[in-house]
């Protein structure tokens, strides 16, 4: 009877423990991204007139609502409407105050603005606009 016992006792528990850990354990909760969306940075980088003969040199990327354009193998992606997006980048950019883009305040409503006018001019479902690298000279 003893030997019986200290068969099914831990067979027991190793068959509790099992049932536990699929059916009664609390599932591990997935990560929710920060960022959703594909981001896709403009290439090549800007090169602006600024305000007072000051210019910019920024690297820009864009987040993207829709999945990345497909693109040939070895080639980086680049937007539908590649050149019309540079336009209005370079449109809202040029003639900016050098403040704008060294004042995180005032970058972040510069940032703004050049969302809704991409939105507004083009097709592309863009949903943010990050500067990468910015160089005032």
């Amino acid at each position: 009877m003893k030997k019986k016992l200290m068969i099914v006792v831990p067979i027991l528990l190793v068959v509790l423990g099992g049932a536990y850990k699929m059916v009664l354990a609390p599932k591990p909760a997935s990560a929710k991204e920060k960022i959703q969306g594909s981001l896709l940075e403009l290439s090549p980088e800007f090169i602006v007139n600024l305000a007072g003969g000051r210019y910019g040199k920024l690297s820009v990327a864009v987040l993207l609502g829709s999945p990345p354009p497909k693109s040939a193998e070895g080639t980086v992606p680049t937007l539908k409407q590649d050149a019309a997006v540079r336009a209005v980048i370079t449109d809202t950019l040029t003639g900016a105050n050098a403040d704008e883009l060294i004042s995180r305040t005032a970058r972040h409503r510069l940032l703004t603005r050049l969302v809704k006018a991409l939105r507004e001019q083009t097709d592309e479902t863009i949903k943010r606009v990050y500067f990468t690298d910015i160089a005032i000279q």
